[in-house]
């Protein structure tokens, strides 16, 4: 499969940052317009029922085409998945199709497509096809099951970083046919968007009613909009840039973090509560978007310091602009205090490399070659997490990792800090949305709703760890360090570094042996590589104060099933 051109990347940024301010927003608008030549296929085959809005979708397909650079051609002829024809592809829309539409070995050829690294665009109906095709359900992300009448409804914008979304308002109200899902795709999909039930009649999946969707499955990208029914959706702009940032997405030419993201508190979507302004800078609050304006300053949450957390944001710069996104400071009324005594995660992109987009300012550049892979150009968005475990932070952009730094210098700590967003100075124009947060600190629950506790709140080494009832103590709040778990600032260890089954569970010193790793698994299980085994619950005793163990790993056994806050 031909692979895709990135725009404006590495050095060349600071060439595309200074066409586009010299050009001015209409430039920044198309900034699409530089992306290199590809080609789309278009697919509506139909086993089942057949939209009259199909003609319409292919023409909107292909007038996006026209204006951004890619090259439509559409089909209903399955003869066309074969692996030599999928190779010239960089993103395939399955567009209303309903029922089986693909044989064995045509699916075989889109699978190999997907692993690949090639892109999928479902709309509407695509949620309505080959029910018996486990590897396009997880590709797709969620099944059709049912739908009211067409009516207008509210859909409620989640992330308003994605191309396909960043050009919408929180509230998108519009009318189109609204399909109810067998599951819910939160789990392993990225939620864009959601529906209000309560602004239409038919809805049944509550409040939690994801609409639209991206995530990367087997190396390929997926992205999915349950809108599309009706023909009048076509001539919609908003629903065609909607379009357009999908298949820019999977086809490799913008970037979005579409990992799965649950259990963030919001810290900022519209409301300033709990932000104070330092220095003469200031920010404008519109649309719930932050811009930077005036001198130098900070707009910091000053409501809470943090310690272990995973911290997201998204941000963009017009033109060439410089931002950056400071933690681990203490609380004070000059915007000095974050840059002396805290970490600053840069923006700019024309910097030095230990001063550009995705370095820790001043103490370590980022891996430039994956920033250059990860980065969106000015006029659009991108979506950082950094995520602070001790004195460790990795940075991620756009679901990339770009930096692992460890902090060593005394005089800072990342361990407990406040976070803060930088005005630069006057001209450098940086928006953000959407910041929100998800402590990496908690109970850490089992066996009868029971929780992992450090036996009468000791500190002592060899404190033993076991179950017990559930009660908001410290001694039940473990923060994840890397492959470590912690409370009191001493590791969950394996007494003697032992091996065998039911070895006994302990509060330790952290020395970095393998007695104290522990990996996190799909299936509900903490297991201690070293070993081979996992945490577990011995004999299945529920009791309070029973001491836990490691024992063979069994994923489907309540003695090993563990729920993380984190």
């Amino acid at each position: 499969m031909r692979l895709p051109g990135r725009r404006a990347a590495g050095t060349g940024l600071a060439v595309a940052a200074a066409a586009l301010t010299a050009l001015g927003p209409s430039a920044v608008a198309d900034a699409d317009a530089a992306d290199t030549a590809y080609e789309v296929l278009v697919f509506s085959r139909t086993a089942g029922f057949r939209h009259d809005s199909i003609p319409a979708g292919i023409q909107a397909v292909r007038d996006l085409g026209s204006a951004h650079n890619f090259t439509v051609t559409a089909t209903e002829d399955p003869a066309a998945f074969t692996p030599s024809n999928l190779a010239g592809y960089e993103a395939v829309v399955f567009l209303n199709t309903t029922g089986d539409v693909l044989n064995d070995t045509q699916q075989g050829a889109f699978e190999s497509y997907i692993r690949g690294g090639g892109g999928f665009v479902g709309v509407h109906a695509a949620a309505d096809t080959e029910y018996s095709w486990p590897f396009y359900g997880q590709l797709v992300g969620a099944w059709f099951d049912s739908h009211p009448a067409i009516q207008q409804a509210t859909v409620k914008v989640q992330d308003r970083a994605h191309p396909a979304t960043s050009h919408l308002g929180q509230n998108w109200p519009r009318t189109d046919e609204w399909y109810n899902y067998r599951t819910n795709p939160r789990s392993t999909a990225h939620v864009l968007s959601t529906l209000d039930e309560s602004s239409y009649s038919g809805g049944t999946m509550g409040a939690d009613h994801p609409h639209t969707w991206c995530k990367t499955y087997e190396r390929g990208r997926s992205f999915y909009t349950g809108s599309g029914h009706t023909q009048e959706s076509y001539a919609d702009s908003a629903f065609r840039a909607q379009l357009l940032g999908g298949i820019r997405y999977t086809a490799g030419q913008a970037a979005a973090d579409c990992r799965p993201e649950n259990g963030y508190t919001t810290l900022y979507n519209g409301s300033t509560t709990g932000w104070s302004q330092t220095g003469p800078g200031s920010f404008t609050n519109t649309d719930a978007t932050l811009t930077t304006a005036g001198g130098l300053g900070l707009l910091w949450y000053s409501a809470q310091e943090f310690t272990s957390y995973s911290l997201k944001l998204d941000w963009m710069m017009p033109g060439d602009d410089n931002s950056g996104v400071f933690i681990g400071f203490p609380a004070s009324s000059d915007p000095w205090s974050a840059v002396d005594n805290g970490y600053e995660i840069q923006i700019d992109a024309t910097d030095t490399p230990d001063r550009t987009t995705g370095a820790v300012y001043g103490f370590a550049s980022a891996d430039l070659a994956a920033r250059d892979g990860a980065l969106n150009p000015p006029g659009e968005w991108n979506t950082y997490e950094l995520l602070v475990e001790g004195e460790h932070l990795q940075v991620f952009l756009n679901g990339v990792k770009i930096n692992d730094f460890t902090n060593t210098d005394p005089a800072r700590s990342l361990q407990q800090g406040h976070i803060g967003l930088q005005n630069h100075g006057s001209g450098d124009d940086v928006r953000f949305r959407n910041v929100r947060i998800k402590a990496l600190t908690g109970p850490i629950t089992g066996l009868a709703g029971k929780c992992v506790d450090v036996r009468d709140a000791a500190t002592a080494d060899g404190t033993p760890v076991q179950l017990y009832t559930c009660n908001g103590t410290a001694a039940q709040k473990w923060s994840r360090v890397g492959q470590t778990f912690r409370a009191f600032g001493k590791c969950l260890d394996i007494a003697g570094g032992a091996t065998a089954n039911r070895s006994l569970v302990q509060l330790y010193t952290c020395n970095g042996t393998g007695a104290q790793r522990w990996e996190v698994s799909t299936n509900g299980t903490l297991r201690n590589p070293q070993s081979g085994r996992c945490l577990d619950v011995p004999g299945g005793n529920s009791a309070d104060g029973t001491q836990l163990a490691i024992y063979d790993c069994v994923p489907t056994s309540p003695n090993e099933q563990w729920k993380l806050p984190f």
